[in-house]
């Protein structure tokens, strides 16, 4: 198995020893694919990472009140049918 500094070693040697014309066309495609990748993802319905913690966290806490809220809704009810009967 071929190790990763070896890999960047030849990748190297190809990389001087390519044509300057190509070396140029390299560049410019890398950086045109780049432009249309970025372009292409932020049209895509993406959050950061930072927004999902935070709705994350209001969603947690959202359940911890909505668990509190149905176990008093439930000793309400308890209460009500003790006074019924």
């Amino acid at each position: 198995m071929l190790k990763p500094k070896k890999i960047e070693e030849i990748a190297k040697q190809l990389t001087d020893n390519m044509p300057a014309g190509l070396k140029q066309f390299a560049g410019e495609f890398e950086e045109k694919s780049k432009q249309v990748l970025q372009n292409q993802l932020m049209k895509l319905d993406f959050v950061s990472r930072e927004e999902f913690e935070v709705q994350q966290h209001v969603l947690l806490k959202t359940r911890e009140k909505l668990e509190l809220l149905q176990s008093q809704v439930a000793e309400l009810e308890r209460q009500f049918n003790d006074q019924v009967k």
